[in-house]
């Protein structure tokens, strides 16, 4: 029955200024404003925060806010202060290196430097961790482990960058600067231009880079090109120099940007074999360190310690991987966990065999190495077949689809076939589509990638005669 002003007991009908009159709002002690609701906090609120780890030090955004550093922002920032959050950071980087056995007493470690913040983060770690081996090293009295040396290597891309050729050179001395200005032991430090993956004279070297590079039409082939070019002149470098391992800044963001990448690009099959923590394909490993640390964990470090970078270089990327890069930083900001959870969501794949340091080293964390076998379930190299490369990207590729399609001549080297040797994102984006320009194309591919071809195309020879071998006669059968 519907209610009315004179048997209404609920106050429904009450002038609403005497009801606020008489029931006025209460004030919830802990109730958060709106800006607090939203992320934001206040000076005084921040002050009260410490650190999550220490219980003592502020946390470095109310640090930051109480010196009127900005607005608060999440994450480590708002956990830690800034001394456990180093060592937080500082702890990633060592568990990595000591649980997957990057890193031996014996080893000469060639840190690749771009003068950005990840692989000036990655050479710190790697200058601190060697300090300390020289501390432990000098205090012991036996001597008995030696301490692995550290080198330094930039590619110097100003035959084909866009970057002038001044500020090219104002960035090396500034790198120059940066690795000089770390305690010893002595770090050596190499520059070597792109264009000394081919040994001809620096002239004609510089032009048939060129003319590789520019042969290429397709945005993001031309730039997947040049970071397989870079990874090669690492390669160079290290082998040259004698060093044992090439380390390298990559760190979840950017693996997160590869894994979208790689999806897109149908390099599905390969995509496991580029975001481990060890790639031995390679004739010198490849590491990554820094794996599971992000992007603006690193960016804060370099803010907190004043680590000099160099800005020059770190120009937009173009193409699907420019896309995609804006696609995952826009997640990011959505949801600051999304470039972890792609980096564990893709992590789940089974590694490759060369996913994990050899066994014939002379010193290896054989612990870490058994957990990470069974894990994951490896098989000894011994009871694998080889793995069948691409020679454009070196990305593995399934023998039983390429093992057929790749013939040499026995005279020379068929430039079709290099071609067909190809996984299917480098046929679509990097090789020419007209054949006479194809075979222009690979006339100018640098040697390795060509020796690389013909290794491919021997070894699925023989394995395709070891599948065939119960059907062949021998020489003395009808």
């Amino acid at each position: 029955m519907a209610c009315n002003s004179g048997t209404c007991q609920s106050g429904c009908y009450r002038d609403s200024s005497n009801e606020a009159e008489e029931h006025p709002p209460v004030k919830i002690a802990n109730e958060a404003p709106n800006d607090v609701a939203n992320g934001r906090k206040s000076t005084e609120q921040l002050s009260n925060f410490v650190c999550v780890k220490c219980k003592v030090n502020k946390t470095i955004a109310a640090a930051a806010s109480a010196d009127g550093g900005g607005d608060f922002i999440g994450g480590d920032r708002g956990r830690f202060c800034a001394d456990c959050f180093r060592s937080n950071l500082y702890g990633k980087f060592r568990f990595a290196v000591t649980s997957n056995a990057m890193i031996s007493p014996s080893d000469n470690v060639l840190v690749a430097f771009s003068g950005g913040t990840c692989s000036r983060v990655a050479l710190q770690f790697t200058h601190e961790m060697q300090s300390k081996s020289q501390k432990n090293f000098d205090a012991s009295p036996d001597r008995a482990l030696p301490v692995f040396g550290v080198g330094v290597a930039f590619i110097d891309e100003k035959a084909i960058s866009a970057v002038s050729s001044d500020d090219f050179d104002r960035a090396i001395e500034k790198m120059k600067l940066i690795v000089s200005d770390l305690a010893p032991p002595v770090k050596q430090f190499h520059v070597v231009p792109a264009e000394a993956i081919y040994s001809l004279k620096a002239g004609d070297a510089k032009d048939r880079l060129n003319e590789l590079i520019n042969s290429v039409s397709d945005v993001t082939g031309k730039e997947d090109l040049l970071e397989h070019l870079r990874m090669l002149s690492l390669q160079k470098i290290a082998l040259k120099h004698g060093y044992t391992k090439v380390l390298l800044g990559t760190c979840t963001s950017r693996i997160a940007c590869h894994v979208l990448e790689a999806t897109v690009k149908g390099r599905g099959y390969s995509l496991a074999a580029d975001i481990q923590y060890v790639d031995a394909r390679w004739k010198i490993p490849v590491v990554l360190p820094l794996r599971d640390c992000l992007i603006h964990e690193l960016n804060t470090l370099c803010s907190l310690d004043s680590l000099m970078t160099v800005e020059v270089f770190n120009r937009a990327r173009a193409g699907i991987n420019g896309l995609v890069s804006s696609f995952v930083k826009l997640l990011q900001e959505e949801n600051p966990s999304r470039e972890s959870t792609i980096m564990r969501t893709a992590g789940k794949l089974t590694p490759f065999h060369f996913n994990r340091m050899s066994e014939d080293n002379n010193y290896n964390d054989q612990v870490a190495s058994q957990r990470r076998q069974k894990k994951y379930s490896l098989k000894t190299n011994d009871a694998l077949p080889p793995e069948l490369f691409c020679p454009i990207c070196s990305s593995p590729l399934k023998i039983s689809t390429f093992g057929t399609s790749i013939s040499f001549d026995n005279a020379k080297t068929s430039l079709n076939a290099i071609g067909a040797a190809c996984c299917a994102s480098c046929q679509f984006q990097v090789l020419p589509k007209d054949p006479s320009s194809l075979e222009h194309f690979i006339s100018l591919l640098p040697p390795s990638m060509v020796s690389q071809a013909e290794d491919g195309d021997h070894l699925s020879q023989r394995q395709l005669r070891e599948q065939i071998e119960d059907c062949l006669l021998s020489d003395n059968e009808d």
